[in-house]
This record gives C-alpha cells, sequence and structure tokens, in this order.
C-alpha cells in the first residue's frame, strides 16, 4: 500500500466578542393628495431627524440615504384613478456610541419618523481582526493537538506543516425593530433600551502535515 503523503488535522476556535458598531435605519412613510406635498412632508421629516443625528455628534460618513421613493396610490373600485402618492424616505445611521443610537431612535420618532428597522449589531473591522485572532490561535492549538494525538495512535511520524486552511465566520447579531403605522407617543412612552447582547466569531483551521 502506498504510503499517504500528507496527515490532515482540523481545529475549531471560537472568540465571543461584544459587538461594537450597530446599524439601523430611520424613515418616514407618508401619503398625500399629491406628489409636492407628499415630498414636503417627508423631507421636513428626514432634514430634521438628520440635523438632529449632527447635532448629536454623528458625523457625515455615518448618514446614508438608504431609501427615497414615490410611489402612486390607486382605487380600483372606480377603475385606476390616482387617489394620492406615498413617499418614503430612509436613512441608513452607523453608529459605534450605542447611548447615542437610543437616543436617535426616540428623537427621530419624536420627529415625525414612523419607521425604524433592521437594527444589526456588528463589529468593527478592528474588533472582528482581534476576534478572528483568538479564534484562529484556539484552532491552531487545537488541530496541533489533535493531529498530534492522532498520529501518535496511529503509529505515523509527522514532519513539517505544509498546508493550512482556514474557513468560517459567524455573521452579525441582527436585532430588529419596526415602528411603522406606531403613533409617536405610543413610541417614546419609555425611552428606547437596545442591548448588543455577544456574539461569536467562529472558524476551523486544519493543517496538513508532511509524513515521514
Amino acid at each position: 500500500m502506498q504510503k499517504q503523503s500528507t496527515f490532515d488535522a482540523t481545529g475549531e476556535g471560537k472568540a465571543a466578542v461584544v459587538p461594537d458598531v450597530a446599524l439601523t435605519s430611520l424613515g418616514i412613510t407618508i401619503t398625500q393628495p399629491n406628489v409636492a406635498s407628499a415630498q414636503e412632508a417627508a423631507n421636513r421629516v428626514i432634514n430634521s431627524i438628520t440635523a438632529a443625528l449632527k447635532e448629536s455628534g454623528v458625523g457625515e460618513k455615518d448618514l446614508r440615504t438608504q431609501n427615497y421613493s414615490i410611489n402612486p396610490q390607486y382605487d380600483f373600485t372606480v377603475g385606476q384613478r390616482v387617489t394620492g402618492y406615498t413617499v418614503n424616505a430612509t436613512l441608513e445611521v452607523k453608529f459605534t456610541d450605542f447611548a447615542k443610537l437610543e437616543g436617535a431612535i426616540d428623537s427621530a420618532v419624536s420627529l415625525g419618523a414612523n419607521q425604524v428597522g433592521g437594527i444589526t449589531f456588528t463589529l468593527s473591522d478592528e474588533a472582528r481582526l482581534a476576534a478572528e485572532t483568538e479564534a484562529i490561535k484556539e484552532a491552531v492549538d487545537q488541530a496541533k493537538a489533535k493531529a498530534e494525538s492522532l498520529a501518535s495512535a496511529a503509529g505515523i511520524k509527522l514532519g513539517r506543516i505544509i498546508n493550512v486552511y482556514e474557513s468560517g465566520t459567524e455573521p452579525p447579531l441582527p436585532y430588529y425593530r419596526s415602528l411603522e403605522a406606531m403613533g409617536s407617543d405610543v413610541a417614546i412612552a419609555e425611552p428606547t433600551e437596545l442591548e448588543p447582547g455577544s456574539t461569536e466569531v467562529r472558524l476551523s483551521v486544519t493543517l496538513s502535515y508532511e509524513t515521514l
């Protein structure tokens, strides 16, 4: 039987980390009898939200128009008569200070926002890299220990590591909330409190050894 030239062992590593970035959307959906009045109302709310966010310390680079759409509304009971126009305007906002996130939601609702959704807690590049480095070390240590144990039991003599394969990471934790169709007085009855919790970065490492 031909001797196998390589010996592979796989280890798994994980690192628990608290998300340090939050992404959310703040917006307004409003219907008015004509396009101009719908746009004026939506723009007024979005501009007020944008100004409040900037005043609270949110930078220009952390604000992005996520959606701006205008759609006619029809009454099909009398053919296809247009009864009004709906404007949806939504901002995507990035936060690294979660206290500002909570305040921004309450402020946006008080300014007329009726859509808050898709709040996602995730990791900055720096935090993810640190977590991945920790997980990789654990995975490599586990793979080495497994390789040595299995090779010893099987009577295989290991040489140098000739290849390393890494795969797999966990996605960020989503936190969903929508205030669509909720009245402002209901939404801000109590201050918003959000908990990012923690997430795990998981990956596996396969070490490929020469056999002697």
